[in-house]
C-alpha cells in the first residue's frame, strides 16, 4: 500500500478506533480451524440452501472433506467480493475457495494445482435473435464486478479481439451479483450476460428456459484455491488432501454431485469408485449402542451397522461406514458423501427434511444424574446445569418447535441448558461435577451407564417419546424402498429380531409390516407457492435477530456518545473544539461502508494485529456508533442553540446552576425540537444495517440476497423490503407519539 493511502487510513482510524477490543492474533500452529472464504451468491460453487440456511457448494463441499479428513473444522466465511484480498491479509480467512479464477493473477496468492477448467460464456434471452458473439455489437452486456468476464474484456491479458468487442458494446455494465444480472437480463436491461460456464448452467436450470449460451467461449480460465502469498504450509496441506480426494473417487463423486464432472480438471494417480455397487451409511461415531468404535479391534460397531451389515449381504452391496461431524449430516447427504443417515436418528420434527424409512426404534429421552445427587425428580432439576447434545432429539424435546409446554418451562428452571458435542463429554462433565444432569436418548443412557460401571442413576420420568428411521436425502425413493424391502425381509425370517436381541434393544424395536411408507417429504418438495413463502420467511428470521442488534446497540452506545461529542463542539475549549470538528468532518464527509472497513481491517494495516472472525460484530457496532453518534452531535448541537438567549439569562437571574440549567431548562426544549431529525436518521439506521455486509458480518438483507441468489427469484428482497418497510413505519408511529407526548407548548 502506498505511503499516501497508509496516512489516510491512520487518520481515519485515529478517530473511529478509539474503543477497538482486545482482538486475537491468529497462528497457523496447531491448526483446528480452516475458514473458507466465500461468494455466497455464486452458485453452484458457493450459496445458501433455502431449506435448510445452510451454506452448500462445491467448493465447500470439498473444503468439508478436506477438513473431515484432516481434523479440522470448517468455518465458512461469506465475504463481499470486493474485499477478499483484505480478508486473506489481515487473517480472516484462511484462503479464498470460491470458483476463483488463477489466471491474470498468478503472482497475487499461492495457489493450489487448478481443479476446474472452466469457461468464459456469453447469455442472452433465447426470444433475442443473437446467436453469435459478434452480434452483441451496439447492445448492453453484464459482467460481475472484478470477475473473469470483467477481465476478459478489460484486463492486462484480454485479447485485442475481446478488447475490440467490448468497445463494440453500447455499455459494458458491472453488476454485483449474477442473480441482478439476470433479473436486468430478464426485463430486458441488458442484451447479454457474460459469466463463467458452471455458474451459467447452474442459473439457467434453476430458472427454467428462456435463455440461451452462445457457442463461442469468449476465454478459457482456470479455478484454484487461493493461499495467502506465501503460505505454502496450509496450501500444501490442503492440495495434499485433495489429491488423496482425488485418488479414492471422492472428488470425482463431488463433481458429479453437483454436475461439474465435465469441467474437472485435477490431475493425479485416479482410482475408481465403485458407487454402484456401495452403500454408504453416515453415523456418528461416538453413539452407542447405535454406532461407535469397538477399542479393541479398532472397527466400527453398533445395532445400526449390523443391520446395515445385514441388508448390504443380501442385496450384494459392500457396506462403507462413514463417521460423520454430527452438525454436518445434511451437508454430507446432500452432497452425496453418504447415502443414508442411520444412527438412532430421530424422525419426529424432521418429517419433511428427509425421505424416511418407517420407524424400526420407539425411543425415549431421560435424565441420567450421579447416584449421589439426591435428584429424583425432573422439578428437581431446576436451578441446575444439564447438558443435551447438539442438534439432539433431547435438544429439541426442551427448545424445539414441537416442544411440550411442560417442557419449555422446564428448560426455562435450568441454570443452564449446555450443548455438547457427544456424550462421552456429557458424562465427563456430569461425573466431575460441572454439569448435574445429562438428558440423552435411552438406549444410548443404558449403554453408557452399565459401561461406566454404576454411578449413576436415570430418573423414571421421560421427557419425550420419538422414533427412529433411516434418513434418506428428500426424493431418493428408490433406495429408500430398496432398505425397506429388505429390512421386511429380515423381520420377516427373525434376523431382525436377532440383531436387537445381541444389542440388548429388543424392549425398542419397533419395526413392523403394517406401516405405511409416508411420503410427506415429496409432498413438501410440492409446496405451494405460500409454503415456500413461509420458508423464505423462516430462513429471512435467522438475519432478524442480527439487523435488530445492530441497531439496538448502535442507539444504545451513539445517543449518549453524540451529545458528549456535541459538548466537545461547543467547547470553548479551541483545540478540543477543533479536533470535534475534524472528527465530525471526517465522519460525515466519508461513506459508512468505507468507516467499517477501517475500523475492522484497520488493526491489521496500522499496526500488524490480525483480526479474527469474533472481532466481526464488535467491528460492525463500534463503526456505526461512531458513525451516528457524529450525526446525533451536530442534531444535538442545533438543539441546544436552538433554544433562546432569553431561558438563559432567565436561568442566570434565578440562580441555577451550569447542570440545573441545561437538564431542568435547555435539555428538554432541545429534546422537543431535535425529535423529528432525530428520527430520520434512526429511520436510516434500520435501512443501513444492511451495510454490515461490508465486512462480511450476516444481517438480514445479506440473506435475503443469498436465498435470491440460491432459488433465482427476487421474492426474497421484496419480502426484505416489507420488513424493512414495517419496521420503520413502526418507528415512525413510535416517534410520532412521543413527538406529540412533549409538544406541552407551541
Amino acid at each position: 500500500m502506498k505511503k499516501q493511502k497508509l496516512s489516510v487510513l491512520a487518520v481515519l482510524f485515529a478517530f473511529l478506533a478509539t474503543a477497538v477490543l482486545p482482538l486475537n492474533v491468529m497462528a497457523d500452529q496447531e491448526r483446528s480451524t480452516f475458514t473458507v472464504g466465500f461468494d455466497a451468491e455464486f452458485p453452484p460453487y458457493g450459496y445458501q440452501d433455502t431449506e435448510t440456511g445452510e451454506y452448500v457448494g462445491f467448493d465447500l463441499s470439498l473444503a468439508e472433506e478436506v477438513c473431515s479428513r484432516r481434523g479440522w473444522t470448517l468455518v465458512k466465511q461469506p465475504i463481499d467480493w470486493d474485499s477478499k484480498d483484505m480478508e486473506l491479509k489481515t487473517g480472516a480467512i484462511d484462503c479464498i475457495w470460491n470458483g476463483f479464477t488463477m489466471n491474470g493473477r498468478e503472482d497475487d496468492y499461492t495457489w493450489s494445482v487448478p481443479y476446474v477448467d472452466n469457461s468464459q460464456v456469453a447469455i442472452v434471452r433465447s426470444d433475442s435473435g443473437i446467436t453469435e458473439l459478434s452480434q452483441l455489437a451496439g447492445k448492453i452486456v453484464a459482467v460481475q464486478s472484478d470477475s473473469s468476464a470483467l477481465a476478459a474484456f478489460t484486463g492486462d491479458d484480454a485479447t485485442e479481439e475481446n478488447k475490440a468487442l467490448a468497445e463494440s458494446f453500447a455499455d459494458l455494465q458491472q453488476v454485483g451479483d449474477y442473480n441482478s444480472a439476470f433479473l436486468n437480463l430478464q426485463s430486458g436491461a441488458v442484451d447479454a450476460v457474460c459469466m463463467d460456464i458452471g455458474v451459467a448452467n447452474y442459473e439457467m436450470e434453476a430458472r427454467g428456459g428462456g435463455f440461451t449460451m452462445l457457442d463461442e467461449r469468449i476465454s478459457s480460465e482456470e479455478y484454484g484455491i487461493g493461499f495467502l502469498l506465501g503460505n505454502t504450509e496450509l496450501r500444501d496441506k490442503v492440495q495434499e488432501t485433495l489429491l488423496e480426494m482425488l485418488e479414492d473417487g471422492t472428488f470425482d463423486s463431488i463433481a458429479e454431485d453437483w454436475g461439474l464432472t465435465d469441467s474437472v480438471c485435477l490431475k493425479g494417480n485416479t482410482g475408481s469408485a465403485n458407487g454402484s455397487s456401495t452403500f454408504t451409511v453416515g453415523f456418528d461415531a461416538e453413539f452407542p449402542p447405535y454406532g461407535y468404535q469397538d477399542t479393541e479391534t479398532g472397527e466400527y460397531i453398533g445395532f445400526d451397522l449390523s443391520l446395515a451389515e445385514e441388508v448390504c449381504s443380501r442385496r450384494g452391496w459392500t457396506l462403507v461406514k462413514q463417521p460423520i461431524d454430527w452438525d454436518s449430516k445434511d451437508m454430507e447427504l446432500k452432497t452425496g458423501a453418504i447415502d443414508c443417515i442411520w444412527n438412532g436418528f430421530t424422525m419426529n420434527g424432521r418429517e419433511t427434511d428427509y425421505t424416511w424409512s418407517t420407524p424400526y426404534v420407539d425411543n425415549s429421552q431421560v435424565a441420567i444424574v450421579r447416584s449421589d445427587s439426591g435428584i429424583t425428580e425432573l422439578s428437581q432439576l431446576a436451578g441446575k446445569i444439564v447438558a443435551v447434545q447438539s442438534d439432539s432429539s433431547a435438544l429439541a424435546a426442551f427448545t424445539g418447535a414441537d416442544a411440550t409446554e411442560e417442557n419449555k418451562a422446564l428448560a426455562e428452571s435450568f441454570a443452564d441448558l449446555q450443548q455438547v458435542g457427544d456424550y462421552n463429554t456429557a458424562f465427563l462433565n456430569l461425573q466431575s461435577g460441572a454439569v448435574d444432569a445429562v438428558c440423552m436418548d435411552i438406549g444410548v443412557a443404558n449403554y453408557e451407564m452399565e459401561a461406566r460401571g454404576g454411578g449413576f442413576t436415570m430418573l423414571d420420568e421421560r421427557i419425550s417419546s420419538e422414533e427412529y428411521g433411516i434418513g434418506f436425502l428428500l426424493g431418493n425413493t428408490e433406495l429408500r424402498d430398496q432398505v425397506q424391502e429388505t429390512l421386511l425381509e429380515m423381520l420377516a425370517d427373525g434376523t431382525f429380531d436377532r440383531i436387537a436381541e445381541e444389542w440388548g434393544l429388543s424392549d425398542s424395536v419397533c419395526l413392523s409390516a403394517e406401516d405405511q411408507l409416508s411420503d410427506e417429504a415429496a409432498a413438501y418438495e410440492k409446496a405451494s407457492l405460500w409454503d415456500k413463502l413461509a420458508n423464505v420467511c423462516g430462513q429471512l428470521l435467522k438475519g432478524v435477530g442480527a439487523s435488530l442488534a445492530i441497531f439496538l446497540l448502535t442507539l444504545l452506545f451513539s445517543l449518549p456518545l453524540g451529545l458528549l461529542i456535541a459538548f466537545g463542539r461547543m467547547s470553548k475549549f479551541k483545540p478540543l473544539s477543533w479536533l470535534v470538528k475534524l472528527y465530525i468532518s471526517i465522519v460525515r464527509g466519508t461513506p459508512l461502508m468505507l468507516q467499517l472497513l477501517v475500523v475492522f481491517f484497520g488493526p491489521y494495516f496500522l499496526f500488524g494485529v490480525s483480526t479474527s472472525g469474533n472481532y466481526r460484530f464488535y467491528a460492525v457496532i463500534i463503526g456505526f456508533s461512531l458513525n451516528y453518534a457524529a450525526y446525533f452531535a451536530e442534531i444535538y448541537r442545533s438543539g441546544i442553540q436552538a433554544v433562546p438567549v432569553g431561558q438563559h439569562e432567565a436561568c442566570e437571574i434565578l440562580g441555577y446552576s451550569r447542570p440545573q440549567k441545561f437538564f431542568k431548562i435547555v435539555f428538554p426544549q432541545m429534546l422537543k425540537n431535535i425529535i423529528p431529525s432525530i428520527t430520520n436518521e434512526v429511520i436510516t439506521l434500520v435501512k443501513d444495517t444492511s451495510l454490515a455486509f461490508a465486512i462480511s458480518y450476516t444481517e438480514m438483507f445479506t440473506l435475503a440476497k443469498q436465498v435470491a441468489a440460491a432459488e433465482a427469484t427476487i421474492m426474497p428482497l421484496f419480502i426484505a423490503g416489507v420488513f424493512y418497510y414495517v419496521f420503520n413505519f413502526i418507528v415512525a408511529m413510535i416517534m410520532d407519539k412521543l413527538e406529540k407526548k412533549m409538544n406541552y407548548f407551541r
